[in-house]
């Protein structure tokens, strides 16, 4: 009898596969431009509300503080009560409170719907990735996940367009800019409805009847657009922690077993390292190159350029996440991250600053399509959504404080200390996924899970 992660496993890349890419990487997209575009409003408001650097960092890391607790929950509650439901919901706190932050005229107000947005904001990060790569075979799941990580940088990249062309030449421009990010959400709510639950899911929820269900409609349309099915693949082996009925509690303490403690720790490691780095990098760059003697639309014009750097990053690590594996694809991108945050501190010239910034932005992306793909293959189904959002909530931990560090280190230690500290954060990322990380490429789902 075929099981659920066989018929998975047999089926190719096709219809069904790019209608989940896109749904689930446009969510993405969005996140990050609810991100992003922080960093294209603090300059401004930093004037109009007459602003310290203190209080300025706590608003830039709002969205993360909010992060923290969507990321955090998303995934416990995605393992107990579904991943699709989580998804939705997540969307609908998200475009509720960006849109009221676009309204409010007083930092205190700004701060507190950001933290909420950043609720759901995480959330969406958190339980999109497990989620659609358990609908993916081995083959070619590297490229999948890596893909949808990338889309996170066209949120960047129009975040950036947007603070360029419409934040400084109006008066209210940055309200406009939050208020346009948050609107094209609720088409994308619209267009989920007809997400199905993850099979994988369901099955170690004892659902077997309605996995079942959700796979023979996915092999009905192959069949219909495709053609005939192809053979069914040698079955997996299947996880020991089989049809596990967890907790929150449960799930939790399990992350820390002795069977799963190393993936955890390294898992914690890696996301808390790598967001760090990113979000004092991406918050801070446009008022950095202000005070380094740029004006605002030439900060943001350099800004763009980095932000487009992203594309290529994340769409190269994916190519390469199933070429040398997600470990080495990882590590080599963060040491050469780190490298580039080097030269930003040896970087004295404007053209220098910005060639450093583009390959410190191509690098860092790049590492964030491998970190998706193998935080969301390292942990067995029934935590795996535990197990990512955790480590990716732990990871909002740095990038909120990261805001914060870079508005208290840069009057003392200049551009200099804040990139120095970067590539130190990124070499400790490195080191962990090295020494501690676990080998996935070409194994299923359930083989990762069963040889730990």
């Amino acid at each position: 009898m075929a099981t659920i992660s066989m018929r998975i496993e047999r089926l190719p890349f096709y219809s069904f596969h790019r209608r989940l890419l896109l749904m689930g990487g446009l969510g993405y997209t969005f996140a990050a431009m609810e991100l992003a575009v922080i960093a294209f409003v603090l300059p401004i408001l930093k004037t109009r509300w007459g602003l310290d650097s203190f209080e300025v960092g706590l608003l830039g890391s709002s969205p993360l503080i909010g992060y923290f607790f969507g990321a955090f929950t998303a995934g416990m509650m995605g393992d107990v009560i579904g991943r699709r439901s989580i998804m939705m919901w997540a969307l609908t706190i998200y475009c509720a409170a960006a849109f009221a932050s676009a309204l409010v005229h007083t930092w205190p107000s700004f701060f507190i719907l950001r933290v909420i947005a950043g609720i759901g904001g995480g959330a969406e990060s958190a339980i999109v990735a497990p989620y659609l790569s358990e609908f993916v075979a081995r083959q070619y799941r590297g490229r999948f996940t890596g893909s949808l990580a990338g889309f996170f940088s066209f949120g960047f990249v129009a975040a950036a367009l947007l603070g360029y062309f419409v934040v400084p030449p109006l008066h209210n421009g940055w309200r406009y800019v939050i208020i346009i990010t948050a609107l094209p959400v609720g088409m994308l709510l619209w267009w989920r409805r007809a997400l199905p639950e993850s099979p994988r899911w369901l099955d170690c929820r004892k659902r077997l009847g309605e996995a079942e269900a959700v796979l023979d409609e996915m092999e009905r349309e192959y069949q219909m657009r495709v053609g005939p099915l192809p053979d069914l693949p040698p079955e997996s082996i299947a996880p020991s922690l089989s049809a596990h009925q967890g907790t929150f509690i449960s799930n939790f303490g399990a992350l820390w077993s002795r069977r799963l403690a190393r993936t955890t720790a390294m898992s914690w490691i890696l996301f808390l390292t790598i967001t760090f780095t990113y979000y004092a990098f991406f918050t801070w760059i446009p008022t950095l190159l202000v005070e380094n003697g740029l004006t605002v639309t030439k900060s943001f014009s350099y800004s763009i350029a980095i932000y487009l750097a992203q594309i290529p990053g994340y769409y190269a690590a994916a190519w390469i996440n199933d070429k040398i594996g997600r470990q080495l694809s990882i590590s080599c991108f963060l040491i050469l991250g780190g490298l580039s945050a080097i030269a930003m501190t040896l970087s004295h010239a404007a053209a220098t600053v910005l060639v450093a910034g583009i390959f410190m932005s191509f690098f860092m992306n790049g590492t964030y399509a491998g970190v998706y793909t193998y935080i969301s293959e390292v942990f067995p189904t029934e935590l795996r959504g535990t197990g990512f959002g955790v480590a990716s909530s732990v990871g909002r931990i740095g990038g909120a404080a990261s805001p914060i560090i870079v508005g208290l280190i840069f009057p003392a230690y200049g551009f200099a200390g804040v990139f120095g500290l970067s590539a130190a954060s990124l070499v400790i990322g490195a080191l962990a996924v090295i020494f501690l990380g676990v080998p996935t490429l070409n194994r299923s789902l359930e083989e990762i899970a069963a040889q730990q």
